[in-house]
């Protein structure tokens, strides 16, 4: 029998994750446009630069959210940098097919500039920032004067800065960061997220002082029809 030739797990990931390049004109493809959208109405009285996507658990879905939302504000032109700012498990280089060798953690302990470790990727205007080595201090390093220092300046190169964190109540990674930037979204997962935990998810970033944006409902069933709002993992 001869041998069928595999797919690379990233480029697996890839496919299964980023509908917003694989299927344009999809009624999924289409939330994540009408999501962009909610946000720049938001940002109405306030600007909205930096914006953090979490859940209250894994498997929720904010992961796929993040990395569809920012192709989607890169297709309409925006200058956007997607960093991966779980720490603990970093997926974003996977979704996008890139190395892992050196990314954020290498930037905010100066071990390399912002320009040294940006990505490029097959969408115009999106570059990513890998998480880079795992540290053993992922609270402290996000929370530092030199991560907050990073964040005013990712802001003065990129119209749009999204951050992928880990679940909120996972970790206190989350709230440290979301005191730094500009506002939150909260990915909610239809029929798996208890109320329970995305209330104490709200609480936990209310009493951080994140500005919350709004919540996205993630795996959502479309009436009579076999499409899905959003999709897919972590």
């Amino acid at each position: 029998m001869a041998n069928r030739r595999q797919k690379p797990i990233r480029q697996v990931a890839l496919e299964r994750q980023l509908i917003t390049i694989d299927s344009p004109r999809s009624p999924i493809t289409e939330q994540y446009r009408t999501l962009r959208t909610n946000i720049e109405f938001s940002s109405f009285d306030q600007e909205y630069k930096t914006i953090l996507v979490t859940s209250s658990s894994p498997g929720e879905g904010k992961s796929t959210t993040v990395s569809n939302l920012a192709v989607a504000f890169a297709q309409q032109g925006k200058k956007v940098l997607l960093i991966d700012t779980d720490l603990r498990k970093p997926t974003v280089h996977y979704t996008f097919n890139l190395k892992n060798v050196k990314g954020l953690t290498n930037v905010i302990t100066k071990q390399a500039t912002l320009t040294d470790v940006i990505q490029p990727t097959e969408v115009e205007h999106l570059t990513i920032l890998t998480c880079g080595p795992i540290p053993p201090n992922p609270a402290e390093l996000l929370g530092s004067e030199a991560m907050s220092q990073f964040i005013e300046l990712a802001k003065t190169q990129y119209d749009i800065v999204l951050f992928d964190t880990p679940p909120i109540l996972a970790v206190a990674d989350t709230q440290i960061l979301a005191n730094k930037v500009d506002g939150t979204i909260l990915v909610i997962s239809s029929g798996n997220t208890e109320q329970e935990a995305a209330r104490k998810s709200k609480d936990l970033l209310a009493s951080a002082k994140g500005k919350i944006i709004g919540a996205v409902l993630n795996m959502k069933k479309a009436k009579d029809s076999k499409y899905y709002y959003y999709y897919g993992g972590d």
